[in-house]
């Protein structure tokens, strides 16, 4: 499938950039910028010297849009405040997306179709490790994140104390989240943080796309994903890399032109479906283990209860006697196929074999 990339013409120096000229400083007491006369010296100096590229970090933004003709534009401009360059990827849009965020400044990739979140950020994060970036900002293309919080979510990677900052809703709540995005979202860290092999860093927001990203962590999404599963797989994937994460607290609002391009709930099953496959891959004996042993309790609890019930009154309950014989099977089962599984997974692990990784 084609790509189209656009890169817009003559774009503005970021407002945040400095450029090394010669004659020119910044005096670090003040906000003007200061001149120094030119000297015979100065004009002798080699040209690698009077155009020494910025030591400074450089930062990039990847904005995901499908159809946010309306508001992408906007969201570009106030990036730019804060971005050196702003990488906009367009899924397939049917309306004038790309144009708007081209016409805004942006750097523009293009799919001919909708392929998903997952494929469209990782074809921006490729776009921006290319350029050499140091540091990439991820966000919605609908409005729902203030381009306005890019340095605080950017500050601890520029800081070097983080490869991945997720900018967390409920870490310092400033908009009115509905209670069931809430109640979804408390199912969904808890999962992710199960699947999780490594480390001891939690989430209180799995699913923001929100997030900083270091160049070493560009440098590791050697991951697939699919869709709105990116989030968590990256989490799951940057964990047992010992790469660093956090979290800082940004506001969000849902009162936008384009709000659910997937409904809720769907979404919701499928990123938990994708959770729940990775913790049996990574984990299997807290996937298969653990329940295996509550469901060969529950049947040994039936089948005492059948004979005690029998010696005591000479009935016999053929019934619970056979369902608790079939969760005694089921149960033995999954413990030994967690077992087998976990044996498979230290056997694949081999650098660490005596390491405990999935319990």
């Amino acid at each position: 499938m084609a790509i189209y990339i656009t890169e817009a013409a003559a774009p503005a120096p970021p407002a945040n950039s400095r450029t090394a000229l010669p004659g020119i400083f910044d005096d670090p007491d003040s906000s003007i910028t200061m001149m120094q006369p030119v000297t015979p010296q100065s004009l002798s100096r080699p040209e690698s010297a009077r155009a020494a590229p910025s030591a400074e970090p450089t930062l990039a933004a990847v904005i995901p849009a499908y159809n946010e003709g309306l508001v992408i534009g906007s969201v570009v401009l106030q990036a730019k405040k804060h971005a050196d360059r702003v990488i906009v990827v367009d899924d397939g849009s049917l309306d004038r997306t790309a144009e708007t965020a081209r016409l805004a400044g942006a750097d523009v990739i293009r799919f001919e179709e909708n392929g998903g979140k997952a494929k469209a950020m990782m074809a921006g994060f490729s776009r921006a490790r290319e350029l050499g970036y140091d540091v990439v900002v991820m966000l919605d293309g609908d409005g729902q994140h203030n381009p306005d919080e890019i340095p605080a979510v950017a500050a601890p990677v520029l800081a070097g104390v983080a490869d991945l900052v997720i900018g967390s809703r409920f870490l310092d709540v400033k908009a009115k989240i509905p209670a069931y995005r809430r109640a979804g979202q408390t199912v969904l860290n808890g999962f992710t943080n199960l699947s999780v092999d490594g480390g001891s860093f939690a989430t209180t927001d799995s699913q923001s796309g929100f997030r900083a990203l270091s160049r070493r962590a560009l440098e590791n999404l050697t991951f697939s994903s699919e869709g709105y599963n990116i989030e968590s797989d990256m989490i799951a994937h940057f964990a047992p890399l010992g790469l660093k994460m956090a979290e800082v607290p940004i506001s969000v609002t849902y009162d936008v032109p384009h709000k659910h391009k997937k409904n809720p709930v769907s979404h919701g099953f499928g990123v938990l479906a994708r959770i729940v496959g990775l913790i049996g891959y990574k984990r299997p004996l807290l996937s298969f283990g653990i329940p295996g042993l509550l469901v060969t309790l529950l049947g040994i609890g039936a089948e005492i209860y059948t004979f005690s019930e029998y010696y005591r009154t000479a009935q016999f309950h053929y019934i619970v006697f056979t369902g608790g014989f079939a969760a005694l099977i089921l149960g033995l089962l999954l413990v030994t196929s967690g077992l087998i599984l976990n044996s498979l997974v230290m056997i694949t692990r081999g650098s660490e074999p005596y390491k405990e990784h999935t319990l």
